[in-house]
C-alpha cells in the first residue's frame, strides 16, 4: 500500500484535531522522554511513516503519552487485515476524531460479511479516498480471465459515501450491490475491478450526474453484471471500460468527456453504442466495431486514436481485421495514431493481408505495436509507413510472448513480399524514432538499416532493449548500427535495470563509464 508522505497536508489535518488531554501524558518528573514531549501533530507525522495502522496502534505500549496518539491519524491503513470486525472497532473507537482523508484496506480471501461489517462506519467518517483490495490466490492479475463462478461467493452492499472523493474497489469476484439511494456529492474518481454488479440499481444511473455530480474519472474492469451502460454526465472527463463480460450496449452523453477507452467489452456480441462527447480528444477503441450499430457522434476535437489489432497473416474473413478497417475509414486526420499488428506463432500458409489496408488517416505521430513472435515484421512495417509518409515522430514497440518458441524458419512466408527492401520510401519529415523491445535479431537489424535509408532528416533515435538482452549483446548491435547510421543522427541505447522493467539506464559508449 502507498504510504502517506510527511508533507504539510497530514500535519494540517492533524493540527485541526486538537491536543491530547494532559492526563494522557506522563509528567516530566516521571521520566518523560523528549520524543513524547513533541506536539501531537508531530507525533502523528511520525506514526504516518509506519506501514499500517496496526503498527501505529502498537506504539501505545511506549508510554501513557502514546496511548491515544494513533487515534489522531488522518488515515487508516490495514494490510492483510484478518477480520473486518476489528477494523470496525478502530472506526468506532471512543473519542476518535470523525474525519479521515484516506482508508486503505487489503484483505486475503475475506467473506462478504467481514467487509460489510466496517463499510457503513467508514462511510460516516471518510472525507477522502477509500481503497479496498480483496486478494484471491490465482486471480490477482486484472488482465487474467475471470472465472465462471464470479459473484457466487456472496455480495456486499455499498453504502452511500457522501463525502468520499475517490473510491477504488477490487472485490476479487464477489458481488456488489450499489446503494438504492443517496448522492455521492464529492466523488471525483470511481474504480471498480473484478466485481459482479447485482441488484436493481444500474451502474449508469449510479455514475450519472444526479447521483455523482462531480465524478470525473470512471474505470470499470473485469466486471460482470454490466450488460448495458447508459451515462448522462456533465462532469465526466475520462471513461475506461475493459473486459466487461456479457456487455451489449453503451450510451454516453457527456459534454466534458476528454478520454474514452473501450477494450474487449463486446466480445462476439454485436457492438451497439451511441457516443455524444463533443470535447473528446482521445479514443482507444480496441473492441468490435460496426458503423451500422455504433455512432461515435461528432469527434471534431479528436487528437488521439488507438485501434484494434490487425492480423498480418490470417483467413481473409478475419473479424478483427474487418473491424480495424471499418474504424479507420471513419477518420481522415488524427494527430496521434496508434495501431497494433499481430503475427500468429504459426502462420502456416495463411495469405498476407496487409494489402487490405489501402489507406490510413493522415497523422503526425505514429505508434506501431508489433507482436511478431519471431517473424519478420519488416514487410508489414514498410506497408504501414508508406501510407504515413508525413509523420514527424515514430514509436515502435516489439512485444514478445514469453515461453513460446518461434515457428519462424528459413523460407518462412513472413518474408513476403520479398521486394520490400528494394522499394523507395521517403520519410522526409520524420525527425524522431523510438524503438522498444529490441533483442538484436537479424530481422531487427535489417529493418533498422532500411529505416535509416528512408528517414533522411532523422535527428534522434532512442532504442530500448528487451530486458533479456545482455550488455555485451547490446554493444554488439551498437557497433553494427554505427556502420550504416547517419552521423547527424543521435542514437541512444537504453537498457532495463532488471526484469521488473521499472526503469532504464543510458548505455554509454565503451570508452566511458556507464551511467547507472
Amino acid at each position: 500500500m502507498a504510504q502517506s508522505g510527511g508533507g504539510g497536508g497530514g500535519g494540517q489535518i492533524a493540527a485541526k484535531r486538537g491536543k491530547l488531554s494532559s492526563s494522557d501524558a506522563d509528567a516530566g518528573a516521571d521520566g518523560e522522554d523528549r520524543l513524547s514531549a513533541l506536539p501531537d501533530e508531530v507525533l502523528v507525522l511520525i506514526l504516518l511513516r509506519l506501514r499500517t495502522t496496526t503498527e501505529a496502534a502498537r506504539t501505545s505500549v511506549l508510554a501513557r503519552r502514546w496511548r491515544r496518539v494513533w487515534l489522531l491519524l488522518p488515515e487508516l491503513r490495514f494490510h492483510l487485515a484478518p477480520d473486518g470486525h476489528r477494523i470496525r472497532k478502530v472506526l468506532l473507537a471512543p473519542n476518535a476524531p470523525p474525519p479521515l482523508h484516506r482508508i486503505s484496506v487489503v484483505t486475503e480471501d475475506s467473506a462478504p460479511d467481514s467487509l460489510g461489517a466496517w463499510l457503513p462506519d467508514a462511510a460516516r467518517r471518510l472525507s477522502g479516498a477509500l481503497v479496498y483490495h480483496r486478494i484471491v490466490p490465482g486471480v490477482e492479475d486484472l488482465a487474467s480471465p475471470m472465472p465462471d463462478e464470479a459473484g457466487e461467493g456472496g455480495a456486499i452492499q455499498l453504502p452511500c459515501f457522501e463525502k468520499a472523493t475517490r473510491i477504488e474497489i477490487n472485490l476479487g469476484l464477489l458481488g456488489l450491490d450499489l446503494p438504492l439511494a443517496g448522492t455521492f456529492a464529492q466523488l471525483t474518481e470511481l474504480s471498480l475491478y473484478r466485481v459482479h454488479l447485482r441488484g436493481p440499481i444500474e451502474l449508469g444511473d449510479f455514475v450519472s450526474s444526479p447521483r455523482s455530480p462531480r465524478l470525473q474519472k470512471l474505470r470499470i474492469r473485469d466486471a460482470r453484471g454490466v450488460d448495458k451502460l447508459t451515462i448522462h454526465s456533465e462532469s465526466l472527463l475520462e471513461v475506461d471500460l475493459r473486459r466487461l463480460k456479457g456487455f451489449q450496449r453503451l450510451s454516453i452523453s457527456a459534454s466534458a468527456l476528454n478520454e474514452l477507452n473501450l477494450l474487449k467489452c463486446f466480445g462476439k456480441n454485436q457492438p451497439v453504442a451511441f457516443i455524444c462527447a463533443p470535447q473528446l480528444e482521445s479514443l482507444a477503441w480496441t473492441d468490435s466495431y460496426d458503423p451500422s450499430s455504433v455512432d461515435l457522434g461528432n469527434l471534431g476535437q479528436l487528437q488521439v486514436l488507438r485501434t484494434n489489432g490487425f492480423f498480418v497473416f490470417s483467413k481473409p474473413d478475419c473479424r478483427y481485421n474487418r473491424d480495424f478497417l471499418r474504424l479507420l475509414q471513419q477518420f481522415r486526420f488524427i494527430r496521434s495514431l496508434g495501431i497494433l499488428v499481430f503475427y500468429q506463432r504459426d502462420i502456416g500458409n495463411f495469405p498476407y493481408l496487409m494489402e487490405d489496408i489501402t489507406m490510413l488517416p493522415l497523422t503526425e505521430f505514429l505508434t506501431v505495436e508489433v507482436v511478431n513472435n519471431g517473424h519478420n515484421f519488416g514487410p508489414s512495417s514498410f506497408h504501414i509507413l508508406r501510407l504515413c509518409t508525413g509523420i514527424r515522430r515514430l514509436s515502435m514497440k516489439l512485444h514478445i510472448i514469453r515461453g513460446l518458441k518461434s515457428a519462424c524458419h528459413p523460407g518462412c512466408i513472413c518474408d513476403q513480399p520479398a521486394n520490400w527492401k528494394a522499394q523507395e520510401l521517403s520519410l522526409n519529415r520524420l525527425r524522431k524514432v523510438e524503438l522498444a523491445g529490441l533483442e538484436g535479431t537479424e530481422h531487427e537489424v535489417v529493418f533498422l538499416e532500411q529505416l535509416f535509408s528512408w528517414a533522411t532528416v532523422l535527428k534522434k533515435m532512442e532504442i530500448t532493449f528487451d530486458y533479456s538482452v545482455s550488455k555485451s549483446k547490446a554493444r554488439e548491435l551498437l557497433r553494427t548500427l554505427a556502420s550504416f547510421s547517419r552521423p547527424e543522427t543521435l542514437v541512444e541505447f537504453y537498457m532495463y535495470h532488471d526484469a521488473g522493467k521499472k526503469s532504464v539506464f543510458l548505455l554509454a559508449p565503451e570508452d566511458q563509464e556507464d551511467t547507472q
